[in-house]
């Protein structure tokens, strides 16, 4: 199956019949920053019933098609969802940034899906960011390379960085100018009105979750209309690496949103939530 824009996904399903994918809601997946399609690829072999669709967001590993604003990125799901789900159910889980990504293309258009899941989205326009964050976008001239190395050291650690292979290394800073996209995006003005979902929303974070994204998610359970809470035990910001079991049970936790407009009770869920 031919994707649009050329983004490269990953589409389990994607050489079936279409008389062989059943009824099953399609599963949208989107990675945040420094990340890509196939870090999803332990979440979602736990979800064998449902067709799961990944793929790099534009600028990143084989997406490399060009830097792109919210706006560029939240057409690149719908697109994405339209075709992976045709007219069919669909729902979108995103992490980290790719939270704010699923939120936009809900706003955009309702419509195309059942309901949506966020996990630890950056939403610092809310109030809530890391201390020693900078609040100004990055400048025009900025080292990709530079912002590269510090992200990736900051969020996974000094000593993964240093494990890289020189071959490695260079793919991730290939992804520079795709993270300064991301983070001029986060350090702008609010890009949305969140409080303004209408569509089903679970919303994800670890019981370990840093004080900013803890708040952020406390706000959005307060203000978004409807919005569940799922909790990851123990987890860290990349749960769905180190918790693909669990992560797999926020995704059914979405899943569960779209059959009823109630949320679902706690233990019908897999996974640690409430």
């Amino acid at each position: 199956m031919a994707y649009p824009g050329g983004l490269h996904v990953i589409d389990r399903w994607g050489d079936r019949a279409p008389s062989d994918r059943g009824t099953a809601t399609t599963v949208v997946l989107v990675h945040g920053s420094l990340d890509r399609a196939e870090s999803f690829r332990r979440v979602a072999r736990r979800l064998p019933n449902e067709r799961v669709v990944a793929y790099d967001r534009r600028g990143y590993h084989r997406s490399r098609t060009g830097t792109a604003g919210l706006a560029a990125h939240v057409a690149d799901l719908l697109a994405v969802t339209a075709e992976a789900a045709g007219g069919g159910p669909a729902v979108a889980v995103g992490h980290s940034f790719g939270s704010d990504v699923v939120a936009g293309a809900a706003l955009a258009d309702p419509s195309r899906f059942e309901a949506v899941g966020m996990y630890e989205a950056p939403m610092p326009w809310l109030g809530f960011f890391r201390n020693d964050m900078p609040t100004a976008p990055p400048p025009p001239e900025a080292d990709p390379s530079e912002a590269v190395e510090h992200f990736f050291r900051r969020m996974v650690g000094d000593a993964a960085w240093e494990r890289l292979s020189p071959a490695s290394k260079q793919e991730r800073l290939l992804d520079g100018p795709a993270l300064l996209g991301d983070q001029r995006i986060l350090r702008g003005p609010a890009p949305f009105d969140i409080t303004a979902l209408r569509v089903p929303l679970v919303v994800g974070r670890s019981s370990h979750a840093v004080p900013h994204h803890r708040g952020t998610v406390e706000w959005l359970i307060g203000h978004v209309p409807g919005a569940t809470l799922y909790e990851i035990e123990g987890a860290p910001h990349g749960a769905h690496l180190s918790h693909p079991d669990h992560f797999a049970g926020l995704v059914r936790a979405v899943l569960a949103r779209t059959s009823t407009d109630e949320p679902p009770a706690a233990d019908e869920l897999e996974g640690s939530s409430r």
